[in-house]
């Protein structure tokens, strides 16, 4: 069975993937499954440059199929920021999600709502010839100023997706993967990844 390689360490971008990639017919694995450890420095100026720096380095290194993505926040009323910085926007060392959250939320505190927001993926897939496919992905929503539920990770709990009333973090992993950022990149990517399948 050909192998996929998700190119992330990240748990929850890890779950929301496999679910969105079960039963494509291939067999899905994660660097740790390869001992595979890079640091690939995401200092590009788009989601599409960092993407493409993940996707050619896993590449590389392991010879396989490869799928990477960078994504964001962008909040209106801060000028889109934190957008690329997204997971590196609080500025304590070490920051968890729960601290990026708080950051976020005192750079809010006093601009008028609604703090009108979206969350932005890029997917790259790349072949190990490096050859490289990119599809995007958009959901918008609004920042709330207090966390509501369990689920998701990153900015979820406080991201409110207006069209269901719940936060990101409140919908179930299938809900989650029929209008989240990332699904809509991965989904647009599926006939190009079904394409290279049916070239191995």
């Amino acid at each position: 069975m050909t192998k996929i390689l998700l190119a992330t360490g990240n748990p929850g971008k890890i779950r929301e993937m496999m679910a969105l990639l079960l039963g494509f017919g291939a067999e899905i694995i994660i660097p740790g499954d390869l001992n595979l450890v890079l640091h690939v420095e995401e200092g590009g100026n788009t989601y599409t440059e960092n993407a493409a720096r993940k996707v050619l380095a896993y590449a590389s290194a392991s010879d396989l199929l490869t799928l990477a993505d960078d994504s964001g926040l962008e909040v209106e009323a801060l000028g889109g920021a934190p957008g690329l910085y997204s997971a590196r926007y609080a500025p304590k060392p070490g920051a968890t999600d729960a601290d990026r959250r708080v950051y976020l939320l005192d750079q809010l505190r006093g601009l008028s709502r609604p703090w009108i927001a979206r969350f932005h993926c890029t997917v790259a897939l790349a072949t190990p010839d490096k050859e490289i496919n990119f599809a995007e992905g958009t959901c918008h929503g609004e920042i709330i100023p207090e966390e509501r539920g369990e689920g998701g990770f990153g900015y979820d709990p406080i991201f409110l997706v207006k069209s269901l009333g719940k936060t990101m973090a409140e919908l179930s992993m299938d809900e989650k993967n029929q209008i989240s950022h990332r699904s809509k990149a991965v989904r647009s990517i599926i006939p190009i990844l079904q394409s290279y399948l049916l070239l191995t």
